[in-house]
């Protein structure tokens, strides 16, 4: 999270960051429709995000990120994907739930334990040999609520 910034900071930048992609032009209007907040809502925290040198706005005209609003909200962007993936590729939930979940929890996580998660998706996903073991375990699990037949452990070839 940024220093002296709340979760929901990090949410506008986030919003101004892909309603950008969408269109350059961001405005009040769009912002508050894709937050599902009021305008003076957005427009109070345009103000403090401004006086913290994270967006340019004047009055009347577009939002835009400066190049720490825009790192800022790469940031936070690429915490949301990653819990998002692990959510919904490794743990199997739906695609609604998953996205509702990773909103509230990547303003906490920890770079170390962003890395690390970042890691593990990508560890897990990119198997050689198909869906790894301990995932079908997992969902084997979560069906039936008990362990499937016990699988040989994992050995590296040090161990061997």
């Amino acid at each position: 999270m940024i220093t002296g910034q709340t979760a929901s900071m990090e949410d506008y930048l986030e919003a101004i960051a892909k309603l950008a992609e969408e269109d350059p032009e961001v405005r009040v209007t769009v912002i508050s429709k894709r937050l599902g907040v009021k305008k003076p809502s957005v427009t109070a925290a345009l103000h403090k995000l401004s006086e913290e040198g994270l967006v340019e706005h004047p009055r009347y005209g577009c939002v835009q990120l400066t190049q720490e609003g825009r790192r800022i909200a790469t940031d936070v962007i690429r915490r949301h994907e990653v819990l998002f993936r692990f959510l919904s590729e490794i743990l199997g939930l739906t695609s609604d739930i998953a996205q509702e979940d990773a909103c509230k929890v990547e303003h906490s996580l920890s770079p170390n334990s962003l890395e690390r998660l970042s890691k593990f998706v990508e560890f897990v996903l990119t198997s050689p040999r198909g869906e790894p073991s301990c995932l079908k375990g997992f969902n084997h699990y979560l069906e039936h609520g008990e362990r499937g037949k016990q699988l040989p452990a994992y050995h590296s070839k040090d161990e061997s």
